[in-house]
């Protein structure tokens, strides 16, 4: 199978690179820049891909590779500082920008030399997104100039002889027009990939490395009913079936019914169900904490002791199944990529775990190729489209400490807003929608009296990737009929709120 290499320096929009590729019906994997060169020769890759990363390469301690790899003959794509890199260690000069003029951040309007391979078929202007505070002063021999701005005449080099381009801008993200074309002609001009890789193919080879991996052993699934979960499920039934339990840990987090929901969904399968109810549990656990990391990694440890109580009713249990997904991962810091947040299946994890192995068969996919996979699968629609909910479930909606009162409050006043949406239709156009009691009260009137409640902020976004989102235009008509709804059927409400925030700066979630 081809394969593309994306070599990872520590910038957040990284995965967005292997999902572009991946788009384009290639396979890729993404390694750490320490990763030795002996190892990535192993991969045997088509082509390279070095990332972004926030710092400088001309620093010491920088982020570096074997100077070895530019020998290797395989083609290389460096964006921003992957681009500053390859200048750097093939003999060019990297310096600070010399003025605020040079220094390049957001969109950027861009003139390319569309004789390259890389902008070939391409408009000569186009805007790019930027995000450099570095300049290249000088650039290596054999490269030439490839694009430029008003600010900066190296915008993009390339020695097409070597194989080897560079471009300052992130193709990889939405606000660059065509950058998606730009990298899909590295793939197929420079490269000569075939795009061959499907979603088909990754369900055999998953199925027959599941298989390999688990042999005659047992493996636990932690089933939440949401599409990671269930999209896990229906791929380790596939790959060893009574072999697997599934445990639903009713955490008293979750949304109105959802539960009953879940339960009733599953308990059709073919597969060992077991529903656990530890809301009281998890509530005596989150008494009294209300910093978000804190709520994650509680919630997370609390979710490996249930499920190693569990598997000790099952029998020898030797494996835990989790549903992780590629922003999961990214989120939680990965290599020299900061934190976000801690995911709780990922950074919330205890040092210990009771189980030989953590087994996660979707860690290296977006939200839409965990989707079509389960469509791959046979899983129903319903099941594959239902929107994103996070683990640590509503105990990360409320802001501040978590209470049974407020965990009530809020599923009610949740499920008025999904509610009105999809009686509407306007749920159809959004991705993700959802209510967020905040820890704010503030003075209402209702009726003849005075109010002292809550503020509930509505939070609805549209994305491609939930790597960037933007907030959603729902009409202002349809907004005031979920206020007063909420207002009038929800007690410890006086005012609602609607987050008009993108991601980023935002996460789409509020902690």
């Amino acid at each position: 199978m081809e394969k593309i290499l994306i070599i990872d320096f520590g910038g957040q929009y990284n995965q967005l690179i292997a999902r572009r590729v991946r788009e384009c019906g290639v396979y890729c994997e993404v390694k750490p820049y320490t990763t030795p060169l002996a190892q990535l020769k192993a991969f045997a890759p088509i082509g390279m891909i070095f990332t972004g990363g926030p710092q400088s390469v001309y620093l010491e301690g920088a982020p570096q590779v074997d100077p070895d790899i530019f020998t290797w003959g395989v083609p290389i794509l460096g964006i921003c500082y992957g681009c500053q890199l390859m200048a750097h260690l093939l003999g060019g000069q990297v310096t600070p920008a010399q003025n605020d003029s040079a220094r390049e951040y957001g969109k950027t309007l861009t003139h390319y030399d569309t004789s390259c391979k890389l902008f070939q078929d391409l408009p000569r202007d186009g805007v790019s997104w930027m995000s450099h505070g570095d300049y290249m002063a000088q650039v290596p021999q054999g490269f030439s100039l490839a694009a430029r701005s008003d600010a900066c005449p190296n915008v993009a080099i390339a020695d097409e002889v070597r194989g080897f381009y560079g471009v300052q801008f992130h193709p990889e993200v939405n606000h660059t027009e065509h950058g998606r074309d730009m990298i899909r002609s590295f793939l197929f001009a420079v490269c000569r990939a075939k795009g061959d890789w499907t979603m088909g193919n990754y369900k055999d080879r998953a199925i027959t490395d599941l298989r390999r991996k688990i042999g005659a052993g047992k493996v636990l699934l932690a089933l939440s009913g949401g599409v990671d979960s269930s999209v896990a499920a229906a791929l380790l039934a596939e790959a060893v079936g009574p072999q697997l339990t599934c445990v639903f840990v009713d955490h008293g987090l979750m949304r109105l019914n959802e539960g009953n929901e879940v339960e009733e969904a599953f308990s059709q399968w073919n597969i060992n169900f077991v529903r656990v109810d530890a809301e009281a549990r998890f509530l005596l656990k989150l008494a009294g904490v209300d910093e978000p990391e804190r709520k994650r990694k509680m919630i997370g440890e609390e979710f490996i002791r249930v499920f190693e109580e569990e598997a000790k009713k099952v029998g020898k249990v030797d494996f835990l199944a989790q549903g992780t997904i590629y922003p999961d991962v990214i989120e939680s810091g990965a290599g020299d990529a900061a934190v976000i947040k801690s995911h709780h299946n990922v950074g919330g994890l205890p040092d210990h775990v009771d189980f030989k192995e953590i087994i996660e068969p979707l860690r290296m996919l977006f939200k839409d190729e965990v989707r079509q996979l389960g469509r791959e699968l046979g899983l129903p629609e319903y099941l594959v489209s239902r929107q994103p909910f996070p683990g640590p479930g509503l105990a990360i909606r409320i802001i501040g400490d978590i209470t049974k009162d407020k965990t009530d409050t809020l599923r009610l006043a949740d499920f008025i807003f999904r509610d009105e949406m999809a009686r509407s239709g306007e749920d159809k156009n959004l991705n993700q929608f959802f209510a967020v009691l905040t820890n704010t009260r503030s003075v209402g009137v209702m009726g003849d009296g005075r109010t002292y409640d809550y503020t509930l902020a509505l939070r609805a976004v549209t994305t491609s990737d939930f790597m960037t989102a933007d907030w959603a235009r729902i009409p202002y008509d349809l907004l005031d009929k979920v206020s007063t709804r909420i207002v009038n059927e929800v007690r410890g409400i006086n005012r609602i709120v609607y987050d008009i925030t993108s991601k980023p700066p935002a996460t789409i979630e509020w902690e």
